[in-house]
């Protein structure tokens, strides 16, 4: 991969979590592995009055953290020369001058302006940055999600930031399509001729799409009682994972080519009704119990959740498209917090034989499936039934696994990493445009509306399991179960 050429990087937000846990790190490891040019600076801006040898102490302390074994004292030293940090108040266009002082000495740069903010503070930025000339041919905004909390807020985002930037700038992130096993989910499907033949509803039973975590809201109860699971993890992450499964071939992978694909599955989901939402959805919410057998609290004993809060912490969905490739499969999607592990995975459950010639119970037939997982260990696993050593034609799953760590000795970018260069190169592929976010938001306002109107309450499930039992009972309706029951 050639060299990035030189760019500015303004982190707004830039004392924040994001920054700090995900951006900075990515950036330093692209400075290790000598991508970034010796004129490419990395300028971090906040309210917060620290000089920049603060920020830099700062930095260096909570990014060690995150880097772990990664991090080099020497090399660490070296990257933070490029680090610059601002003091700047998003409301106040004076507050952008010393920005522009800073900009304008390499007036010809690519320049990424990183929305690591509230959305509120997306139009004044972007005002500021307009009325300071210093959107350039060469400048993108990448904005950070929330990007609204319904179909008509998310269009007054996009409205003011369009006003400053072209669609072409705009780079609409989800890191999870920056996950290298998404990329490979690509690779797979549209690189070889194995798989395309069964991908389609004559041979795939379901499709099974989980996001699960671990943690709580972790210090957040009080912006996350706003938004719920719904909002912040299905809308966005498992839509474009589903787009990615469900996608038709596209004609390159030019950024659109692939995008309109994309959106073509979004427009083709079918619309709930009040009644799919009640039988085609569950909502939850978590109570106490244990994480790795240490005890943790129910979400309403949280700090900043009230103890009559609604807020669903976990959302499994039953999704149908309806074109001629996948009518009749069911899509489910699941994310929840304070569930056993964290694991991020698709599951393609194909159909069983029509007629099985060997003497197996039913209830040990288990069908063949492609597992690809993401998170914690990045692996696809394809199982099948196999005969057991022995005189007797006894069958049992087994699985070939295709290991990335094991079989690509390289080192594996992070997806904020693959997503941070894709945006310095003006390459728009693994971002999301705006009819594919609109399609998305119009897809699950239904499900939000009937919520907020519904006297019924989150189904409440223990902190440790996978969620209430009405998601099980969502896949027995159809005779299916999870991945982890079956």
């Amino acid at each position: 991969m050639p060299m990035l050429p030189a760019f500015d990087m303004v982190l707004f937000g830039g004392t924040g979590d994001l920054v700090m846990r995900k951006l900075l790190p990515a950036l330093y490891h692209q400075h290790r592995d000598g991508m970034l040019s010796k004129d490419s600076r990395v300028i971090a801006v906040a309210p917060n009055d620290l000089s920049r040898a603060d920020f830099q102490a700062l930095a260096e302390k909570q990014c060690s953290e995150f880097l772990g074994a990664a991090y080099d004292y020497p090399t660490w030293q070296a990257f933070s020369r490029r680090v610059h940090y601002l003091q700047l108040d998003a409301n106040n266009r004076a507050s952008f001058n010393p920005l522009q002082t800073l900009l304008d000495e390499a007036p010809d740069k690519v320049r990424v302006f990183y929305l690591s903010t509230s959305p509120t503070l997306f139009t004044p930025i972007c005002a500021h940055l307009a009325d300071a000339q210093l959107i350039t041919p060469q400048a993108r905004n990448v904005p950070e999600k929330p990007l609204g909390h319904d179909l008509q807020s998310s269009r007054e985002i996009n409205d003011a930031i369009g006003d400053y930037f072209s669609e072409q700038q705009i780079f609409r992130i989800d890191h999870y399509l920056g996950k290298e096993p998404v990329q490979n989910l690509l690779a797979l499907r549209f690189g070889n001729a194995l798989f395309e033949p069964l991908w389609r509803r004559e041979w795939v039973r379901d499709v099974q799409i989980t996001v699960a975590e671990q943690l709580g809201v972790e210090g957040r109860g009080a912006f996350y009682d706003k938004i719920g699971a719904l909002r912040d993890m299905l809308q966005n992450h498992l839509l474009q994972l589903l787009c990615i499964v469900a996608m038709e071939p596209p004609s390159s992978i030019d950024p659109d080519a692939v995008r309109d694909e994309k959106l073509k599955v979004l427009r083709a989901l079918r619309p709930f009704t009040d009644h799919d939402v009640a039988t085609k959805t569950v909502r939850g919410q978590y109570r106490a119990g244990a994480i790795d057998g240490q005890p943790v609290p129910a979400y309403q004993e949280e700090g900043g959740i009230g103890d009559s809060s609604r807020t669903e912490t976990f959302v499994a969905v039953k999704a149908e498209i309806d074109n001629w490739r996948w009518a009749g499969v069911p899509f489910f999607l699941r994310t929840g917090k304070r569930m056993p592990e964290k694991l991020a995975e698709i599951v393609i459950n194909f159909r069983e034989v029509p007629h099985s010639i060997f003497d197996v119970p039913a209830h040990a037939r288990q069908p063949n499936k492609l597992v690809i997982r993401m998170q914690p260990d990045e692996s696809m696993k394809l199982y099948f039934l196999a005969k057991t050593p022995g005189d007797a034609m006894s069958l049992n799953q087994v699985s070939l696994n295709l290991d990335f760590e094991e079989i690509f000795k390289t080192r594996r970018l992070e997806a904020y990493e693959r997503l941070l260069m894709d945006a310095v190169r003006g390459k728009l592929t693994l971002f999301v445009r705006r009819d594919e976010q609109e399609a998305a938001w119009r897809w699950v306002e239904p499900i939000l509306s009937t919520w907020a109107v519904s006297h019924d309450r989150p189904k409440h499930y223990t902190a440790g399991s996978w969620g209430p039992a009405s998601s099980s009972a969502l896949l027995s309706r159809d005779g299916l179960q999870w991945h982890e029951e079956a």
